[in-house]
Order: structure tokens, then sequence, then C-alpha cells
């Protein structure tokens, strides 16, 4: 029978010193399977549906297909035009000054092939084994230090006491006062990227809607009872914590847990 690796890790207080040494959970040090990671964040993808207007095209007094017949009222019989929708502006009798509407090559006509709702809404699913595995893997890659250090290309230096636990004390903190802590905590250059950093883009894809690019920062994984009013980082409880909170863009984020948080981890991934 295999035998379970129990990792162990410190926890700090609000000023980055050591307070104590404690057990870490399973979840913990788990194999990190990044197969079943990306399938259940491509099965979470959202995107804003958009569409033309589905009446777009039609809103005019064009009445179908011009007949070509003799002896029918409105004919197009002898008039040298197509059959294709026309709107009348004008008539006279059986004559008639009309226009070709509705079909994409004609000017007010719809578009020939436009975007469609239903492409756009994901209906991919995954089951709830896979979604735990993602989930306790991702949790798992937040203690790794070859998964941090493939994800921040920054980082140059090693990384010691994965995953970094924090008292749970700093949750009763200000914003500045969290600031101050946190750079404690954290250290100048982990402190550099946990900061959310917002940067005009630099292609054409700022005049296409995306003007501004963001990186995810720190994530501060609290208790469920706990709370933190500051919103200068990404906040998740672990009642809440899902996949895309630990590694949309790639397994390995950089991740601060409260002293509770673990304990609720804990009891959660027996």
């Amino acid at each position: 029978m295999k035998q379970q690796i129990i990792m162990k890790a410190k926890i700090l207080d609000i000023n980055g010193k050591e307070k104590e040494e404690i057990d870490l959970p399973r979840c913990f040090s788990q194999k990190i399977r990044e197969d079943i990671i990306s399938k259940v964040l491509e099965a979470k993808k959202t995107k804003q549906p958009y569409s033309p207007s589905p009446v777009a095209g039609k809103q005019h007094s064009a009445k179908g297909k011009v007949i070509h017949r003799r002896h029918v009222w409105r004919s197009g019989y002898g008039r040298g035009s197509s059959r294709v929708p026309r709107k009348i502006m004008s008539s006279k009798g059986s004559q008639f000054n009309w226009e070709a509407a509705e079909v994409p090559f004609a000017k007010g006509g719809m578009r020939a092939h436009p975007p469609k709702v239903l492409s756009m809404i994901n209906t991919k699913k995954t089951n709830k084994k896979e979604l735990r595995i993602a989930l306790v893997s991702a949790i798992s890659a937040t203690a790794n230090e070859e998964k941090l250090i493939k994800k921040y290309e920054r980082l140059n230096e090693r990384l010691e006491n994965l995953p970094l636990i924090v008292e749970s004390k700093i949750t009763s903190l200000k914003t500045k006062e969290l600031i101050s802590s946190l750079r404690k905590i954290l250290g100048k250059q982990l402190f550099e990227l946990a900061l959310p950093k917002k940067k005009v883009r630099a292609g054409i894809g700022k005049m296409r809607g995306r003007k501004y690019k963001k990186n995810a920062g720190l994530l501060l994984i609290i208790g469920n009872k706990e709370k933190l009013k500051a919103n200068v980082f990404d906040i998740a409880n672990t009642g809440k914590l899902s996949v895309n909170d630990l590694a949309k863009g790639g397994s390995g984020r950089l991740t601060l847990y409260t002293e509770q948080s673990i304990k609720e981890l804990g009891k959660r991934f027996k």
C-alpha cells in the first residue's frame, strides 16, 4: 500500500514572520492533472452572444420574388429584371417603380453570413468527478514551485514555503494596512507579480473592443465566514472556489491562503 506523503507549511503573521508550522491537507499533494484542468476550463468558457437583429434587412415593403409570367399583376415579365424581392417605390396601374431589397447583394439588404447566437453558446459539460479532480489539481499546483516558475517568467529565484499561508487576522486589516502587510509577506519580487496591472493593448485589437490587457494578480482565499472589503486583489472563499479562480490562463497561480481557509479545505477534501 502506497504511503501518503504529508506536506508541511509555515503560517506567517501579518508582518511576514513565521508563526507556526502545520500539516497541509491532502489536496495540496495530489497529482496535477493538466488534461482535466484544461477540459473543465474549456467547458466553463463563456462568451457574450451577439448578432444582428433577426428582422434586419426585412423591415420594408418588399413582396417576395418577382413573378415572370405574362398578364399577371406585379409581374417582372419583359422588364429585364431578375426574380429577386423588390421594394415598391411607386405604382401606376400594372407599372411599378421598384428596387431590389432583402437579398445580401442588394442595397439595404441583410448580411450574407452574420454572426449566429447559437454558435456562441457553450454546451460542453463535465461530470462531478472530473470537476473535483480539476479543482484538487489546481489547488495542488499553487503549492508546486515548478508550476509557478513556469507560469511567471519573471521569477528568477527559488520559492520557499509554498503554499503561502497567513494568519486569519489579515482579513481585519484595512486596504492600506493590507497592502503593507502583503509587501512583507510576499517579498519584493512576488509583490510586483501580485499587483494587478492594466495597460493598453499593442495591436489592432484595441479598435475591436479589446483595448485593455490586465494580468490576474494575486488570489487571496479566505474562509466561508471571513470577510474582506478590500478590492485590490481577487478574493475567493473556500465554499465558492472554482477552477476558473485558480487556473484560468494556466495552473500555478500566485495564491495566498488564510489559516481558516486551509482548515476548511482539509474538511472539504478529506
